[in-house]
Order: C-alpha cells, then sequence, then structure tokens
C-alpha cells in the first residue's frame, strides 16, 4: 500500500507518514456519507476466505494485513450495516491512522514519549462519526464481565437525556479534536479545548480504554506500557474517564513488528458468538465453521454430513447460511447429539421470535462413525472436526481410528464429486492414513489455522472416481480378512 508523507507537525521525526487513507476530514464536516477504512479480525489461516466473502457481499478489495488475523477494507458509512452482517470476521473496528513502516525508537522512554505525543496528532474525526453512526446500529448488550451486574429499571425519560448528553459530548469531542487538528500551534489549540469543556459542564463523561495487541521480539516497550501511556496522552487529549470494564469506547493500538495501526473498535463481543447456546467440550466458533463451509462450496441440493459434529456447530452454520442444501449432523455421544438438538430448537425459536421461517434443513442422529447408517455414494460433502487427541480421544486411538473414519467416509461420499473438508492438529497422523487411502482421496488443499493456541490443518479432499470396495486398498484388505477366516476354519477342524 503507497504511503504519502505528511507536514512534520504531523507526526514524529523518526516515524514514516501515515498510509493514505480512504476517508477525509472535509466528508465529516460537510455530512456527506464518509469513507473509512474498516478492519477486521478472521480466523488465522482463512485472510483470503473473509477477503473473499467482502468482494462478493460488499464489493470492495480488500486488504489482508502482514500480521496474520486481520483484514482491511474501504467503506461508506451507508453501507456500515452490511459490515455486521459478514459471517468470516470475529471483531471489527474502524482504523483512525495506520503506519506501515513505523520506526520506533531504541529507547524505551523515547518511543512511550514519542506515542503520547502521537495521540493529539492523529485524524480522529471521522473514526468517531462512524463510531457514533456504529451505536445506532448495533443491538444495546449488557457491560463485559467483570463489571457491576446490578440491573436498574429503564426510565424512558432518563434514557433519552443520556443519550442526548452522549451525543452531545461527543459532538464536543469531534468539535475539539478538528480544531487540534487544523491549529497552527498547541497555543492555538489550547483555547479551543477549554471552550469545550466550559461549553457543557454537565454533559455526561465518556469512559474509554485502550487495549494494545502487539506482536514482535524486536521492540523496548511491552504492549501494558504502550497502552498505559498511549492511553494517558487520550484521556489527556479528550478529557475522557478511563475505564477498563464499563466503557464507551474502546481504543485499539495494533502493533506487528514496524506495522502499526490505531482504531476505535465497532464490536463490544466477538461476532462468532451467534449460533451455539449449548457448548461443549470442543466446540468451534461459527467464523472457523464458516471458513471451512467456503472451502467446499456447497451448492444446491447438495446433500452435506458431519459425521462427529459434537455441538452442530458446523452444520447449523451452514443450514443458516447455506440453506439450499440439507445437513446431517451425526455423533456417537448421547450428549453430543442432545447438545447438538438443543442448540437446533433454539435457533428455531429465535427465527420464530422475529417473525422469520423457523425450519432449518438439518437433521440429527446418532451414529457409529465407523458404521454410517447411510447409504453407499450418497453424500456430496463431509465436512468434520476430528479428534485431535488433546481433550478429546488420544492420540493412539487416532492411529486406529483415523483410517477408518476415512474409509467409511470414502463408502457414502460420491465418487469423482464428492469432496471432505477435515480439520485435525493431530497431522502425523491424519497424513499416514491419508496415504493408505491413496484410491479413495485425493488432497487438493490445506489451510493452517490457530484453534485455541494449537496448530491445525483444515484438509480439503476430493473423492476420486474409484468405486468403493474395487480399490487395490480393498482387495488387500478383503484378502486380508478372508485369509483370517481361513486360517480360522483350519483351526477348528483340527481341534
Amino acid at each position: 500500500m503507497s504511503c504519502e508523507e505528511d507536514g512534520p507537525s504531523e507526526q514524529g521525526p523518526n516515524s514514516v507518514g501515515p498510509c493514505t487513507s480512504f476517508s477525509s476530514e472535509t466528508d465529516a464536516k460537510s455530512g456527506d456519507v464518509i469513507t473509512v477504512t474498516i478492519g477486521a479480525t478472521v480466523p488465522t489461516g482463512f485472510e483470503h476466505t473473509a477477503a473473499e466473502e467482502v468482494k462478493e457481499k460488499i464489493g470492495v478489495e480488500a486488504r489482508i494485513s502482514k500480521d496474520r488475523g486481520r483484514i482491511y477494507f474501504p467503506i461508506t458509512t451507508d453501507k456500515l450495516f452490511q459490515v455486521h452482517l459478514l459471517r468470516s470476521v470475529d471483531n471489527l473496528f474502524v482504523v483512525v491512522e495506520e503506519y506501515d513502516h513505523y520506526r520506533f525508537k531504541q529507547s524505551k522512554e523515547e518511543t512511550l514519549m514519542e506515542l503520547q505525543q502521537l495521540a493529539s496528532k492523529l485524524p480522529w474525526t471521522n473514526a468517531l462519526e462512524v463510531w457514533k453512526l456504529n451505536g445506532t446500529l448495533k443491538k444495546k448488550k449488557g457491560h463485559r464481565k467483570g463489571g457491576n451486574t446490578t440491573k436498574v429499571k429503564p426510565n424512558r425519560n432518563t434514557a433519552d437525556v443520556a443519550a442526548a448528553d452522549t451525543e452531545q459530548q461527543l459532538h464536543q469531542v469531534v468539535s475539539a479534536a478538528e480544531s487540534h487538528l487544523e491549529a497552527d500551534s498547541a497555543a492555538n489549540a489550547e483555547p479551543c479545548e477549554q471552550d469545550s469543556q466550559e461549553a457543557a459542564p454537565e454533559a455526561r463523561v465518556i469512559k474509554f480504554r485502550v487495549t494494545c495487541n502487539r506482536a514482535g521480539d524486536k521492540h523496548s516497550f511491552s504492549s501494558n506500557e504502550a497502552a498505559r501511556d498511549f492511553g494517558g496522552a487520550v484521556q489527556e487529549f479528550f478529557q475522557w474517564k478511563a475505564d477498563m470494564t464499563k466503557f464507551d469506547i474502546e481504543v485499539l493500538l495494533n502493533i506487528h513488528n514496524e506495522e502499526m495501526v490505531i482504531g476505535i473498535a465497532l464490536t463490544e463481543e466477538s461476532l462468532h458468538r451467534r449460533n451455539i447456546s449449548h457448548f461443549g467440550p470442543t466446540t468451534l466458533r461459527s467464523t472457523l465453521c464458516y471458513g471451512m463451509l467456503r472451502l467446499c462450496k456447497p451448492q444446491a441440493s447438495d446433500v452435506i454430513l458431519d459425521p462427529m459434529c459434537g455441538t452442530g456447530a458446523i452444520p447449523l452454520e451452514g443450514a443458516i447460511e447455506f440453506s439450499s442444501s440439507f445437513y446431517i449432523a451425526g455423533d456417537n455421544n448421547d450428549m453430543a447429539v442432545n447438545r447438538t438438538v438443543n442448540n437446533i430448537c433454539h435457533i428455531q425459536k429465535r427465527r420464530a421470535d422475529k417473525g422469520r421461517i423457523s425450519g432449518l434443513p438439518i437433521d440429527t442422529v446418532q451414529w457409529d462413525l465407523c458404521s454410517l447408517p447411510i447409504r453407499t455414494s450418497s453424500v456430496d460433502i463431509i465436512i468434520t472436526d476430528m479428534p485431535f487427541g488433546k481433550r478429546m480421544g488420544s492420540k493412539k486411538k487416532n492411529w486406529d481410528l483415523y483410517p477408518l473414519c476415512l474409509r467409511e467416509m470414502a463408502r457414502v461420499c460420491r465418487p469423482g464429486s464428492g469432496k471432505a473438508v477435515l480439520l485435525t492438529q493431530d497431522k502425523k497422523c491424519f497424513a499416514k492414513a491419508i496415504s493408505r487411502m491413496g484410491g479413495l482421496w485425493r488432497k487438493l488443499h490445506t489451510v493452517w489455522v490457530n484453534v485455541g493456541g494449537l496448530h491445525a490443518g483444515v484438509y480439503l479432499l476430493k473423492r476420486t472416481g474409484a468405486v468403493f470396495g474395487q480399490t487395490p486398498e480393498d482387495v488387500h484388505e478383503s484378502r486380508g480378512m478372508s485369509n483370517t477366516q481361513g486360517d480360522e476354519k483350519e483351526d477348528k477342524e483340527l481341534s
């Protein structure tokens, strides 16, 4: 991304100019539609999948960050609501400013001082306008965990006054930011800030916190130190009140080696918390499930099978987003099947409460994975989260389980056109099992993902055209079974 260097008053002497932003300060003043840059965190490894969804649903090109798990794309404020409908993103934030190559000082004290000075030089206006607009779009949610959970009976008049105070305070903040950015010197900026404070002494003070996400081993400072000093400068600049739990605004300071992005959060909690109400020990995030589903590209009337469904996270996400296909969820554990049924009922009730069609193209069965009650060559896509051998199963059992389940999956999958998307962290065992199934499965692609801190792989397999039961592996196995049966018969005759 091309960068343009601003004047010396806008940046430190040792920092490269910020990347050209898609926004302009004149847009915010004129009241027209503002164009800003939105940042989104996505499941690590599925950045390209998320970029494809942004292109498909919003119609803009997304840029994948050097820091894995983030994408950036421009958007106008009239399409802001569409961003919250994306299925592949976890958290959203509006970019205040970004630096591709920020030259951090060698000394910790000098670097932290530079971060403090940077707070008053950033173009906050458009980002704050988007934050205010975003507050009217998203649902009002409770405070985060750790805060005071005491509920107060809502009062309409009080709520209206509080909302008016917040909006009034925000307008004052935006005005103060514009005044500071347009001032030729700090002496001219100070009266503007004092005037804004004196204008509304009774306005409700906005609460905020700064969160620093840092990656890289060449920094002389820690994440807490950067958040503390930068947050102190933000507090002094806007006269906001710091609050770690009951905050109105969360300022993000994302640092990855030399890349630094300052933003304002648009989501209070991750967007992957949308489908599951009954959790299991290894429940997948809905955003990761969506990425796996997009890999296999479901088509209308496809029969999609999850033979180890757990809580039903994958088939539920598919039934909601790719509703023209039919999903079969199964597991050998009765508790897992019950959780899946409860999650399906939860989604159906939620849809019925909203006046929408409550039915979902999904069914649930309890079965033995190695002997599925499904007709041969009747399934189009198999997608599942296989046991890693950590919380579920064991590494030792996987050596027997993986070949058996891959063989049974090959039996029910359509030859030539069938696909399988399998998630596992036991890479060595899976590679060995695939090598033994060379006549039935062919590996097309692997996406490396981070699942709860574990480095796992999402494997896209293609079912070969070989007829089940006639491959060299099947012939060898059938001969082995016949020889074993013959030996047993001879032993009985001798006895």
